[in-house]
Formats: C-alpha cells, sequence, structure tokens
C-alpha cells in the first residue's frame, strides 16, 4: 500500500481505513483523522474551494512527514490521502491513518501528521463565498499546535 496520496478524486474512508490494518495481525491500534470542508469559514459561508498544490514537492513534502514519524514511532502502517481540486461543503478533503501495535503511538504519529501536514507541505486553499473568491491564510492555531513537535 503507498504510504500518501493525492488525488482529485473522493476516497472512501473505510476502505482507507481497512487497508491498514487488513492481514497484519500484529496490529493492535488503528487511529485515523479525517478532515472535511466547511460551509463556513471566518463567519462566511462558503459555497466551494480550490485546494493546490505544487507537484513533486508536495510529495516530498509527505514522504518526509511518514519517514518522520516512522522514526518517532512504532507504527506499522500509515496512509494520508489529501485532495486537490474544486471541493464543496461535506467532502472529505484529508485522511490521515496510523496503526500501531498499541494505541498510544498510533494517537501521537496521527496527531503529529496532521499537525505537520496543515504546517509543512504545500498546499493552498482558495474559497468561493458570496463575497468573492479569497486565498485562505495560514492560521496560527496550525503553527502553535505543529511548535509541540519541534525540539
Amino acid at each position: 500500500m503507498q504510504e500518501f496520496c493525492i488525488q482529485t478524486e473522493p476516497f472512501d474512508i473505510q476502505d482507507e481505513q481497512s487497508a491498514l490494518y487488513r492481514a497484519q495481525t500484529q496490529v493492535g491500534a488503528l487511529v485515523s483523522f479525517v478532515g472535511f470542508m466547511r460551509d463556513r469559514n471566518d463567519g462566511l459561508a462558503v459555497e466551494r474551494m480550490l485546494l493546490e498544490h505544487y507537484p513533486g514537492m508536495t510529495e516530498r513534502a509527505l514522504a518526509a512527514l511518514v519517514d518522520e514519524a516512522k522514526a518517532r514511532w512504532p507504527i506499522e502502517g500509515v496512509r494520508i490521502v489529501h485532495r486537490v481540486g474544486w471541493l464543496t461543503p461535506g467532502d472529505p478533503i484529508v485522511f490521515v491513518g496510523v496503526a500501531s501495535q498499541h494505541r498510544a503511538a498510533a494517537f501521537r504519529a496521527c496527531e503529529f501528521l496532521i499537525d505537520a501536514l496543515k504546517t509543512r507541505a504545500p498546499f493552498w486553499k482558495k474559497e468561493l463565498t458570496h463575497q468573492g473568491e479569497h486565498w485562505v491564510e495560514a492560521r496560527l492555531t496550525d503553527e502553535q499546535a505543529a511548535q509541540r513537535w519541534s525540539g
């Protein structure tokens, strides 16, 4: 199984989870995170969102995040799926799943991966609202969450 994927097509959450533990009897824990497109952001109704990435650079960033998670925790499997292109409210955007022999490693690695993904992978969001289109700025709270993993 490929450890990460960037795609325009929707993904099946159950299929992604199942692939992480299927035929791996050593797995005792599976932790996953799914991020969905919201219909509101900063008080504005959002009709659609365009997610863009920098091909090649984004894949290298995801590979580095996976390698770092594997170096920090004893994990049996990891999977990141990130969508790009136009999305509508309710669409799943990102899946991060981690399988491990024990829950602590799975929880920590999953949390690290989503925090790092938000700040270290080159993705850009453009929202379409009734006021027009605008690029979404990085959030301070995402930077603060990622800081706890440094050092």
